[in-house]
C-alpha cells in the first residue's frame, strides 16, 4: 500500500479508483522542469516572489513546500518576511516594488494575513499579470467571463486530477460544498467553462445530503471534518476532498466521511490528493504568467 493510500482500509480501496495527486503533481512538474529550461537558456528563469507576514505555522510549511517545489523545477523564487505585526501600508509598498521589477514574473501572499491588513486591498494591489494566484479581481473577472487568465491554484489543480479519471465532463453533474473565494466559487465556475451542470451549497444549504446525492462529481470543501457523508455519494461517483482538518490525536482528515470510497468510482486521498496539486499549480502560473510577460 501506497502512502497516498494509508487513510483507507483494504476494502475502501478495492471498491474506489483512488486519485493519486503526488503521482499527477510529479507528471506535471516534469513537464514544467522543461519549458523552465528552456526559458532559462533563452535568458529569462521564471521568477517568484512570496510574501508571507507573521510566522503561522500552516503558512510557514506552506512556504517553505513551495520553495522544495521551485528549485525542484527550476523556478527562481524570492522570499519576503515581514512581521506579524506589520502595517498594511509596509505589505503595499512592497507590492508596489515587485510590481515594478522586471525580473518578478508572479507575486504570491500567503494568506491568511494578521487582521490589520486588509485582505481585500492587498491583493488587488497586486499587477493582474503578475497575480499567481487568480485572486485578482481582473481574473476573476476573466475567470467568470471564460477568458484566459491565471486561475485559482486549488481548483486548476482539481480540474487536473479530474481530467486523470478520463470521465468526460461535458453534460456532467456537479456538486460542490463550499463557496469560498478561494476554491468553491472558482472551481464551481471553472466546471461551469468546461460544460458541467453546477449546484452550489454550503452550510445552511437545505437538505444538503439530497444535492450531493444527485451529483456525478462532488467538490467538498466545507472546512469541516468528515462532514460529507458516505451514504450521500452516488454510486461511481467522482469525490473531490479539498478539506485538511488535523484531528485531537493528530491524524489528518478531509471533509468527506472515509466510508465514501465505498461508494464512489474516484476518490482524491487526504493528504496526497489535492494538496500536492495546489502547488503544483502555483508553478504552472508562473511560468505561465512569465512566457506571457516576454511575449
Amino acid at each position: 500500500m501506497s502512502p497516498s493510500n494509508s487513510i483507507l482500509t483494504g476494502r475502501d480501496i478495492r471498491m474506489a479508483h483512488l486519485i493519486d495527486g503526488n503521482a499527477c503533481a510529479d507528471q506535471q512538474c516534469a513537464r514544467l522542469s522543461a519549458s523552465v529550461a528552456a526559458l532559462t537558456h533563452g535568458g529569462h528563469t521564471p521568477t517568484l516572489a512570496v510574501i508571507l507576514v507573521g510566522e503561522n505555522p500552516a503558512s510557514l510549511l506552506y512556504v517553505r513546500n513551495k520553495t522544495r517545489a521551485c528549485q525542484r523545477v527550476g523556478v527562481r523564487h524570492e522570499q519576503h518576511l515581514l512581521p506579524s505585526d506589520a502595517t498594511e501600508s509596509a505589505v503595499l509598498t512592497l507590492i508596489a516594488q515587485l510590481n515594478e521589477r522586471e525580473a518578478i514574473d508572479a507575486i504570491l501572499v500567503q494568506l491568511p494575513l494578521p487582521p490589520q491588513i486588509r485582505t481585500e486591498q492587498v491583493i488587488a494591489a497586486i499587477d493582474p499579470s503578475k497575480d499567481v494566484d487568480g485572486f485578482h479581481p481582473v481574473n476573476v473577472g476573466r475567470l467568470m467571463l471564460g477568458l484566459p487568465g491565471p486561475r485559482p491554484c486549488t481548483p486548476l489543480g482539481i480540474m487536473a486530477l479530474l481530467e486523470t479519471t478520463g470521465v468526460p465532463l461535458p453534460g456532467a453533474t456537479a456538486t460542490v460544498v463550499g463557496r469560498s473565494a478561494i476554491v468553491g466559487k472558482p472551481i464551481a465556475q471553472l466546471l461551469i467553462n468546461a460544460d458541467v451542470t453546477v449546484t452550489m451549497c454550503h452550510s445552511k444549504t437545505r437538505a444538503l445530503a439530497d444535492h450531493v446525492r444527485t451529483a456525478d462529481i462532488v467538490v467538498a470543501a466545507i472546512g469541516r471534518p468528515q462532514y460529507v457523508q458516505g451514504t450521500w455519494i452516488k454510486p461511481g461517483a467522482i469525490v473531490i476532498d479539498v478539506g485538511i482538518n488535523r484531528q485531537p490525536d493528530g491524524t489528518i482528515v478531509g471533509d468527506v466521511d472515509r466510508a465514501t470510497a465505498a461508494h464512489a468510482g474516484h476518490i482524491t486521498p487526504v493528504p496526497g490528493g489535492v494538496g500536492p496539486m495546489t502547488i503544483a499549480m502555483v508553478l504552472q502560473n508562473c511560468v505561465m504568467l512569465a512566457k506571457q510577460r516576454l511575449q
